[in-house]
């Protein structure tokens, strides 16, 4: 009973049919990557607690740092923290690299949805217009996998993208569409909220964030939804490399500010990371993040 409740946090933002189970660390005996080969040119974003090489784990583990699964609290050293993020990886870390991915179709209904009980699948989710389609194509190394357009709302349908033969990206559409009519919003909230709710397969949201603008009402409200039906969410700060003129806040002021709203609602501080399609920051770190994740839930 001592050991589940040491892990209990980790599952604290994963639905409740999801039941905690203990790694098997010798089936598991991965080893961590070292972060320095990754990215090595992150902006330094941290949040008090992270600022100190000694790190006391009780503030750690409850203001500031995303547990990853397997991770005990009392093991944490500073390099197990992902760059750019509050993300902290353990032994269900593997390969994080794409090979490949294809298209497999866009539905227009959840119960057309592709399925697959062994494939899990992230969902892509955010305002109009916070460079969606553009991170999907970063991800993958592949300009057009997912259309990217000038006209924000441009994806109306769930697409479902195949990656390595064994798990799905998944672009939702967008939300905050101020040009779409009141009932076109309507049926996009009924729909969207219906996928999230119905499939089983979901591993995790990443809900995309424009850290170039402070906080949004809107954002904060899907947040807290998705909190509230249990749902698990990693954000996915974009635009980190847009530095505005004038008086703006710059975008890891506005990424501070978004947190601290998100730690008024939350238990524990869900992951999260910065990254832009431009420059290529925080590509391979999120990826190694939802690598995870995936192998959790193909373990469970």
């Amino acid at each position: 009973m001592q050991l589940v409740s040491k892990y209990s946090q980790i599952f604290s933002i994963f639905p409740h049919s999801i039941k905690p189970k203990i790694p098997n660390f010798q089936t598991l005996n991965r080893k961590i990557p070292n972060f320095q080969t990754l990215n090595p040119k992150i902006p330094n974003l941290r949040i008090n607690a992270l600022s100190s090489r000694t790190f006391n784990t009780s503030i750690l583990t409850k203001k500031v740092l995303f547990m990853g699964p397997g991770v005990d609290p009392e093991d944490i050293k500073e390099d197990m923290v992902l760059p750019g993020s509050n993300i902290v990886v353990g032994p269900y870390a593997g390969d994080a690299k794409i090979k490949e991915v294809e298209f497999v179709k866009s539905s227009n209904k959840v119960k057309d949805c592709p399925r697959n009980e062994e494939r899990g699948e992230f969902a892509m989710l955010g305002r109009s217009n916070v460079g969606k389609s553009s991170l999907i194509n970063a991800l993958v190394k592949k300009k057009e996998v997912a259309l990217t357009s000038k006209k924000p709302g441009k994806t109306q349908l769930i697409n479902h993208f195949l990656v390595n033969k064994s798990w799905y990206i998944v672009d939702l559409p967008g939300y905050g569409f101020a040009n779409a009519s009141e009932a076109a919003r309507m049926d996009w909230s009924s729909f969207t909220k219906g996928y999230f709710l119905n499939r089983d397969t979901l591993v995790s949201v990443l809900l995309l964030i424009d850290a170039s603008v402070p906080p949004q009402k809107i954002d904060l409200d899907c947040a807290n939804w998705l909190g509230r039906n249990n749902i698990p969410i990693t954000f996915v700060f974009t635009k980190c490399d847009k530095m505005k003129g004038g008086k703006a806040k710059r975008p890891d002021q506005n990424i501070r500010d978004f947190v601290e709203l998100i730690r008024q609602n939350y238990k524990h501080q869900p992951p999260w990371i910065m990254t832009s399609s431009v420059s290529g920051l925080g590509r391979d770190e999120l990826l190694l993040h939802m690598s995870q994740l995936r192998n959790y839930w193909n373990n469970e």
